[in-house]
């Protein structure tokens, strides 16, 4: 194959070393051409292991790949001429003259500076992966013959995408927008009630990619180690994954309990925060997140019943009971956010016979009053142990409940 069939699935390569960008670029793809065959490898190694196995119709790579970097794939790719004029897509966080320079005689189709543009980049892989008017369409995978739901929801543990969005995104990305570009402190406005958003942007921030020490544990840490280029193409590459949006109005009504659940504990974490001179936005943060499980868990149950699955509110509500914490814990650790943020959350559903922070015992406090059925239990929690050791007793806590919440997108200041 000289150049690529597009009456075929293109096979695509994609060698980035941050998983967050290797993710972006994956789903920017599938919007493209949704039946493509996807490689990823994270070093050049093993994208150069992959290309001696394997023809690809289309090779993106970053030239700064550890071991073997991306420019020297591409020479490889164009030494070994058995793909003519292989389309290759050179991605750098060098954009000087001579870097440029350098890449130029080895001929890549594109030589794109990081951070990406998405509209660029997609304007680019419709080009080299459809026809002129070329229209693809993807059916929903079905369910394997004999898949039980609790076998479906076990497999999916291990790479569920996470929540679904509860903003809308693209309006907060236009509603950021400003002459000068995009405003970071209005950005982070818009999508501060979002979880998934939240987390997404936090592990990012927090890769081995960024190279630093002191971990982001807040939104507005997160976007502003991130920059507003990267910060707006993770929030874009979000709206782009599949069951981003739940569509079927049972399985909203649940998202929108755990939501509700979520603002509350994270206003009243805030809150209680403050009242105790304490980080009052990692407070919000941990209560914002500590719902993630849950929420990620319903996405799956769309995909599910999406698939062709049956579903009742029984079983959404049995598997919810067995399998909501264990996404949460798998979510929090594979995307490795911050083990103070995990501690906090932890604390929310637990306190055992440890020595606990003050924050901690803040997050456990809110999470008692966020559930609450009615102001009626409030002396019950009040006389707890938890409220009890940080010295919160009944008119505050009345007073708590009473405040009035913020306002969707809003700090609530």
């Amino acid at each position: 194959m000289t150049v690529v069939d597009l009456m075929a699935a293109p096979t695509v390569l994609i060698a980035e070393a941050d998983p967050w960008t290797r993710d972006l670029l994956k789903q920017v793809v599938l919007t493209v051409r949704c039946d493509a065959q996807l490689d990823v490898c994270g070093d050049g190694q093993q994208a150069l292991a992959q290309l001696g196995r394997k023809t690809y119709g289309l090779v993106i790579a970053d030239r700064e790949l550890p071991g073997v970097g991306g420019l020297d794939l591409l020479r490889t790719v164009r030494q070994r001429r058995a793909v003519a004029a292989q389309p290759f897509i050179l991605l750098s966080a060098r954009n000087d003259s001579a870097s440029v320079r350098e890449a130029l005689p080895l001929a890549p189709t594109a030589y794109l500076t990081t951070p990406l543009d998405i509209a660029g980049l997609t304007r680019r892989l419709k080009s080299l992966l459809l026809s002129a008017g070329q229209e693809i369409s993807c059916d929903v995978p079905a369910l394997a013959p004999g898949m039980t739901l609790k076998r479906f929801l076990e497999q999916r543990r291990a790479s569920s995408d996470g929540a679904p969005l509860r903003v809308d995104a693209q309006s907060a990305l236009k509603g950021s927008l400003t002459p000068e570009g995009v405003d970071l402190a209005r950005l982070e406005q818009q999508v501060r009630t979002d979880p998934q958003i939240t987390a997404v942007l936090i592990a990012a921030a927090n890769s081995a990619a960024q190279h630093l020490v002191s971990p982001a544990q807040t939104l507005a840490q997160a976007m502003q180690r991130l920059g507003p280029a990267q910060s707006v193409n993770l929030v874009q590459g979000l709206t782009l994954k599949y069951s981003a949006q739940l569509s079927d109005p049972c399985l909203a009504d649940y998202a929108e309990r755990y939501w509700a659940l979520s603002q509350r504990a994270a206003d009243y974490g805030r809150t209680l925060a403050g009242m105790l001179n304490l980080d009052q936005e990692r407070c919000f943060c941990a209560g914002l997140l500590h719902c993630l499980g849950d929420l990620a868990l319903v996405r799956c149950l769309q995909e599910w019943r999406q698939a062709g699955g049956e579903l009742d509110t029984q079983a959404i509500d049995a598997s919810l009971a067995e399998f909501g914490a264990a996404y949460g814990s798998a979510l929090r650790t594979r995307w490795r956010l911050p083990l103070e943020l995990r501690e906090l959350i932890a604390a929310m559903y637990h306190l055992g016979g440890g020595v606990y922070s003050r924050e901690a015992l803040v997050m456990n406090l809110a999470a008692q009053v966020a559930n609450l059925e009615s102001e009626e239990g409030i002396a019950e929690v009040a006389g707890g142990k938890t409220a009890r050791l940080l010295r919160v007793g009944m008119s505050q806590l009345s007073q708590l409940i009473k405040s009035p919440s913020p306002s969707p997108g809003g700090r609530g200041d």
